[in-house]
């Protein structure tokens, strides 16, 4: 069977995109190429990415592990060198030298040791030595370890052909030197708003929805919310500098919604939920939960608020248009047997009474019913995910299996189950985390932090088809996703990006009559083959 997918509309698409909000920014006059170093954010990853400086198409792009800190173009090769790290927090500073490769957009990690080096600065000495200068390994009994480090020069004969973790601890043996740690924010800020006044440092879509009227409302990082016309204008959007929005329900007649707004995890000020104008953005109403929540959509379409647990995300259950309201809990006596200690239940809690003024349902003091164990193997402790209830009262979610050195192969998984007994109808496994899911009446659709989307049979969760998104042939990661009708997906990206996608499939015809078909302006439409 073939599935064809494609993207029929970018929101939010501008110069720069792929990289969000730039820290650092060095380029190759000679070349005519710009490379530019995005923000790290806590947990994720760091985006480098090279652009030409005449049309400013993105030439490649890689994920640093550690916020980046210094590049450098090689003087005639087409490599670019890249320097990250961090201090660890309690001893080592650590990270990592990256070759990117600007033909083959491969990036090979160099240092040999297990930790590497913070890489603080970078520059080529000739087309065989490269300066590099690092902080100390750690700051055990070292006072000046944060403006000091040490300094080396490495000599390869063919930088093209060096081997993964091959540069060792003798080379990078050197004097001390000063090593100021130094903001290159601005100056990185002031050289693409040299190249563009259209960039804008928007990131992380965590949520879209469409109203009838064909406007689109997204929550992502600093922004509470914005609102899209059809024409593809921003109308407006809410700036939240604290952390932005997460979940969006939109009231029924569509003259408001509820969101949910994100605090950094360091914080100890409560989450807040807000209500505000679909015509303006204007604030209409606060609400101060006393614990974690997520804001779920509910059967009925009414906002409620589910407990989201004291682990972040990992107990964070959010199923979306339940006929209950779902989450997890530490179970309690059931049915006169005492449940291991610490074993992780889904709990539900009854919608019950409909709050005055649309204020969204919260459950009541007893806390809700018990019904399964939320791992359904015996020894596994699985971490909490996306979810949706279908419409014959199954619960379809994804997650994670803890192990203590990470996720391992096949640890991510979406189940389908049976809400009366909790057994699974079917379980698909994978290597990477899902970031959102959602189904239409035929396929459940999940994205994952490595940018694949996949299409599972809603019956047996067979795959249908998978790809990994591209936006004008570069890697993009969802992170947001919305069945908008069947067969048409609104997705919101890591960078800041919303994507109007279709999927169908495909009727077989005749090569004559499909050439006859063809549309040179209509969208680039990639066809997938899939099983079932």
């Amino acid at each position: 069977m073939t599935f064809s997918f494609r993207i029929d509309r970018i929101l939010g698409d501008r110069p720069f995109a792929e990289v969000s909000d730039p820290v650092l920014a060095v380029d190759d006059e000679g070349r005519g190429l710009l490379a530019v170093a995005g923000v790290h954010e806590f947990g994720s990853t760091a985006p480098v990415g090279v652009y030409g400086t005449d049309d400013l198409a993105c030439r490649a792009l890689v994920h640093a592990r550690y916020p980046v800190h210094a590049m450098a173009f090689h003087p005639r090769l087409p490599l670019l060198a890249v320097g990250t790290g961090h201090y660890d927090g309690g001893y080592f500073f650590e990270g990592e030298l990256l070759l990117l490769d600007l033909e083959t957009g491969s990036a090979t990690s160099l240092i040999e040791h297990e930790l590497g080096r913070q890489v603080l600065g970078l520059e080529w000495l000739s087309e065989q030595e490269l300066r590099v200068l690092m902080a100390p390994p750690d700051d055990w009994q070292d006072k000046d370890a944060w403006s000091e480090g040490h300094v080396a020069v490495v000599h390869r004969p063919d930088w093209r052909v060096v081997p993964p973790r091959s540069i060792t601890g003798y080379d990078l043996a050197g004097p001390r030197v000063a090593a100021p740690r130094t903001d290159r924010r601005e100056h990185a800020r002031q050289t693409v708003s040299g190249l563009s006044t259209n960039w804008d440092p928007r990131r992380n879509i965590r949520a879209v929805e469409e109203l009838c009227d064909g406007r689109i409302v997204a929550t992502l990082d600093r922004v509470r919310l914005e609102c899209w016309l059809p024409s593809g204008r921003r109308q407006w959007a809410v700036r939240d500098d604290d952390g932005g929005g997460r979940d969006i329900v939109i009231a029924a007649d569509e003259r408001s919604a509820w969101v949910g707004l994100v605090r950094p995890p360091w914080e100890e000020r409560a989450q807040a939920v807000v209500r505000l104008a679909l015509q303006d953005g204007a604030q209409l109403d606060h609400l101060t939960p006393c614990s974690s929540v997520s804001l779920v959509r509910c059967a009925d379409g009414l906002p409620a608020l589910a407990p989201a647990g004291r682990n972040g995300e990992r107990s964070r259950l959010r199923i979306r248009r339940g006929s209950r309201i779902y989450f997890l809990g530490t179970a309690s006596m059931k049915g006169g047997q005492q449940p291991e200690r610490g074993e992780v239940w889904v709990a539900a809690a009854d919608l019950g009474f409909i709050p005055v003024a649309g204020r969204p349902r919260e459950p009541g003091g007893a806390g809700g019913n018990q019904l399964f164990p939320y791992s359904w193997k015996p020894g596994e402790t699985h971490f909490a995910g996306p979810g949706v209830e279908t419409a014959d009262g199954d619960l379809i979610h994804a997650g994670t299996v803890y192990h203590g050195h990470g996720l391992q192969p096949g640890g991510s998984f979406v189940v389908r189950r049976a809400v009366a007994s909790g057994e699974p109808t079917w379980v698909f496994r994978t290597d990477r985390k899902a970031t959102d899911l959602d189904h239409d009446t035929e396929t459940v659709y999940v994205t994952y932090d490595d940018g694949e989307i996949v299409g599972l049979d809603l019956r047996d969760g067979s795959v249908r088809w998978r790809r990994h998104l591209a936006v004008a042939g570069v890697p993009v990661v969802a992170t947001a996703l919305t069945v908008a009708e069947p067969g048409r997906l609104l997705i919101g990206t890591a960078d800041g990006r919303i994507l109007d996608c279709s999927t169908v499939q495909e009727v077989p015809m005749l090569c004559t009559h499909a050439a006859s078909l063809t549309d040179q302006s209509s969208p680039v439409m990639l066809s997938i083959e899939g099983t079932g």
